[in-house]
C-alpha cells in the first residue's frame, strides 16, 4: 500500500507565503507525475501544478508566477512553494501521485489534504 501525507498548511495573511510538502511512503517502485490540487466547498477539485519524474512542470493560470512545484525523487517528496497568496487561494490542498507499487501500471494515490487559509 502507498500513503501520501501532506504538511505545511495553515493561516497566512494576503501577500504572504506558505510551503506545502507531501511525502509518499509504502511499497513504491517508481513515481511518475506528482501533482497538487485544491478544492473549496461546493466546487470541483482543480489542478494547481504538475511535475513529472523528469522535472518538467506545468501550472494553472491562476497560480503562474506565484507558486513553484518541486520534487525530490530520492525522498519521494513533492513541495509547493506558494508566494503572494491571495484570499481566493483559500482551499484544501491535496497531493496526488501516480505510483508503481506492484503489477505493471501506475495507480493514482491521494493525500488527506491540508487546509490553506489566506486572510485579507
Amino acid at each position: 500500500q502507498v500513503q501520501l501525507v501532506e504538511s505545511g498548511g495553515g493561516l497566512v495573511q494576503a501577500g504572504g507565503s506558505l510551503r506545502l510538502s507531501c511525502a509518499a511512503s509504502g511499497r513504491i517502485l517508481s513515481i511518475n507525475a506528482m501533482n497538487w490540487y485544491r478544492q473549496t466547498p461546493g466546487k470541483q477539485r482543480e489542478l494547481v501544478a504538475v511535475i513529472t519524474s523528469g522535472g518538467s512542470t506545468n501550472y494553472a493560470d491562476f497560480v503562474k508566477g506565484r507558486f513553484t512545484i518541486s520534487r525530490d525523487n530520492a525522498k519521494n517528496t513533492v513541495s509547493l512553494q506558494m508566494n503572494s497568496l491571495k484570499p481566493e487561494d483559500t482551499a484544501v490542498y491535496y497531493c496526488n501521485a501516480y505510483v508503481l507499487s506492484s503489477g505493471s501500471w501506475y495507480q493514482s494515490y491521494w493525500g488527506q489534504g491540508t487546509q490553506v487559509t489566506v486572510s485579507s
